[in-house]
């Protein structure tokens, strides 16, 4: 079949594609997002012929299993994330937004990788040379195996790969990509798409890590098509305000390690620095003898975070009260707030409630809700919880405190920041009976949980 050209719509929000125009995307049910683009189709008799004869059949028991050798970042935070370090032949897509530090993260990881005298290519398509030789120069010192390369013509990258056959190459960014054989615009849907598949067979094909810089739209995904994401082997996001010093990076997508983990790290002018213990970092700033204040202990992955639980309950002169949440699930709260106001008779349909987690993290994991109605109810009755007291657990419907996970990470992690009293889920007691040097008070409703404060 000879090659022809062929008019077909994209949306530009989620990728889909259809062979004529529609006012709405039936995919994404966005109006307005379709628009027309020629692209390439069909392959020659030839190149057909030649690929079904490289087609073998390999038997079950002749694939090697064996984990392939990873390299270290130098980064114990990004290795953490990616399952343990760089996988050979792996094609990481890292999003966030503008002026988040993908690129200072990435040019740090170069770094690091040239300390170990691997051979890293660094292309842009954004910053010239001097640009990037003046974030360098604030970052410290490297080494002569990064080569670097301002280019946007996906042939050339190509060549240039393919010539020098670095161990990792970053592209910075893949929506200033374009190839040749897509006659649409840079960023559009079907350039992002074919420019991430040449770079996906070319990490493949010789072996070469690609980390991949992918803007993101207005709702925090990575622009282009969805499939982008289900191109790639792993998918981080680098979360955080731009104003604000942390930095949390989190995979959502990983072939060759959990999704559960995060990184947290530090915006310095040298640079991101580790947060070698984020719970300590989170509880910095804590007020003593404030009421509606509580500390709440969260899993990311297998790692306990302690973070700072604030809630403001007030009597509201509105007829419908306001109910704000920052940093966790605006409905669980309004749920949690259901149960008190049933199970313990609180009235609060006639006040304003303020949820807040300190330190603009944002944490949806239910071994928080404890923490949450404990915080209403010290705000509500202005009656403080002591500063040394941590609280976690699940609370259901009925007013119940369920169990959670990994119960004894979480209370060695209390009793190695100094608390004294955790507040924990009945049934989990078993658990951490055996651990010394902290009171552990175990209940199984809300009320005896409220009593203890």
């Amino acid at each position: 079949m000879a090659k022809g050209k062929t008019t077909v719509f994209y949306c530009q929000n989620c990728g889909y594609e259809s062979s004529k125009w529609a006012g709405q995307c039936p995919s994404c049910r966005e109006w307005n997002t379709f628009v027309e683009e020629v692209v390439q189709k069909g392959v020659s008799a030839r190149e057909a012929v030649k690929k079904r004869e490289n087609l073998k059949p390999v038997s079950l028991k002749e694939v090697d299993t064996s984990e392939a050798l990873r390299i270290t970042t130098g980064m114990e935070e990004l290795d953490r994330v990616l399952g343990g370090g760089i996988v050979p032949g792996s094609l990481v897509l890292v999003g966030g937004d503008p002026g988040i530090g993908k690129s200072t993260l990435l040019l740090q990881v170069c770094k690091n990788l040239t300390e170990l005298n691997k051979s890293v290519l660094y292309i842009s398509g954004e910053e010239s040379l001097q640009q990037i030789k003046l974030r360098a120069q604030r970052i410290g010192e490297f080494g002569e195996s990064l080569l670097l390369l301002c280019e946007t013509n996906l042939d050339t990258i190509s060549e240039v790969i393919k010539a020098r056959k670095p161990d990792v190459v970053v592209i910075d960014s893949i929506q200033t990509m374009y190839n040749e054989t897509v006659s649409s615009a840079p960023g559009s849907v079907s350039q992002v798409r074919e420019s991430t598949g040449v770079l996906m067979q070319l990490a493949k094909g010789l072996g070469i890590s690609i980390f991949i810089v992918g803007h993101v739209t207005k709702e925090g995904v990575v622009a282009g098509p969805r499939v982008l994401e289900h191109m790639v082997d792993t998918v981080l996001y680098f979360e955080g305000d731009r104003h604000a010093a942390y930095r949390i990076l989190r995979g959502v997508k990983n072939r060759f390690g959990s999704t559960n983990e995060i990184g947290v790290f530090e915006m310095r002018d040298t640079g991101l620095e580790q947060v070698a213990n984020p719970s300590e970092y989170m509880l910095s700033g804590k007020p003593e003898n404030s009421s509606g204040s509580i500390v709440a202990c969260s899993m990311e992955g297998t790692r306990p975070i302690l973070l700072e639980v604030q809630a403001l309950v007030c009597q509201s002169n509105l007829a419908m009260p306001r109910r704000t949440a920052a940093g966790t699930d605006y409905n669980r709260v309004n749920l949690l707030m259901a149960v008190l106001e049933k199970r313990l008779g609180m009235h609060l349909s006639a006040c304003d409630a303020y949820v807040n987690i300190a330190g603009g993290i944002r944490m949806n994991e239910p071994a928080i809700d404890l923490a949450i109605v404990l915080a209403i109810v010290s705000s509500y009755k202005d009656r403080p919880v002591d500063e040394k007291t941590i609280a976690f657990g699940e609370v259901g419907l009925s007013g119940e405190v369920r169990a959670v996970s990994m119960v004894q990470q979480r209370v060695a992690e209390a009793r190695k920041l100094g608390f004294e009293t955790v507040i924990l889920p009945q049934v989990c007691l078993k658990s951490v009976e055996k651990l010394q040097g902290i009171k552990i008070i175990g209940v199984s409703t809300v009320k005896d949980a409220v009593r203890c404060i």
